[in-house]
């Protein structure tokens, strides 16, 4: 009997932004989602638009598996996650153990097969855009948040988009000129457009 989807689908349990108060859950399935389409966007966004080559396909494939080692680990709060330097290696360690045991789960044939988008190159370009577009799916989130009422994501929504901002990525730039606007609108105004 091979495990491996069974963990897979488990991600659907892992709740994230646990030490804050939402008005919606999250977990780590439907987010993986929002990065895998925010990665592909910003992928087709550096290509089409600015003549880039980034390959968009490997991306979203890292992102599809980014939060896999949460099934095991839990959902790592950031401001704990990124404490300080040595926390955050321990952390990546312990990321890597998860996802080796997870990995063995599979058929010997498929693990070769399976790695690389389980444990991508970090260096990669790629990679680069994966964790933009992990940024970017938190912001989102925080801009729903705020579009409710909740405050407790003021502070996260400021922080997230001056990471975003640091990042110097003319894709991410691009995003947020055009499209950002459009997710604090309701249903009635995105139809009103």
């Amino acid at each position: 009997m091979e495990k491996f989807y069974a963990y897979i689908d488990r991600m659907k349990f892992i709740k994230r932004w646990q030490l804050m108060r939402s008005t919606r859950e999250e977990n780590i399935m439907e987010h993986s989602h929002s990065v895998a389409v925010l990665a592909h966007a910003l992928c087709v966004i550096e290509n089409g638009i600015f003549g880039g080559n980034v390959d968009a396909e490997k991306a979203v494939l890292y992102a599809l598996y980014h939060e896999v080692s949460e099934v095991m680990t839990g959902d790592m709060p950031t401001p704990v996650k990124y404490f300080n330097s040595a926390i955050h290696g321990e952390y990546e360690k312990l990321e890597s153990i998860a996802v080796e045991k997870i990995a063995s789960t599979l058929p010997a044939e498929m693990r070769p097969l399976m790695m690389p988008a389980l444990l991508p190159d970090k260096q990669s370009e790629e990679y680069a855009f994966v964790k933009a577009a992990d940024r970017l799916s938190a912001y989102i989130k925080c801009l729903e948040e705020l579009r409710s009422g909740n405050r407790e994501f003021v502070q996260a929504e400021r922080s997230i988009k001056q990471s975003l901002t640091e990042r110097h990525m003319r894709a991410v730039d691009y995003f947020f000129e055009h499209f950002i606007p459009a997710l604090s609108l309701t249903l009635d105004e995105l139809e009103g457009l």
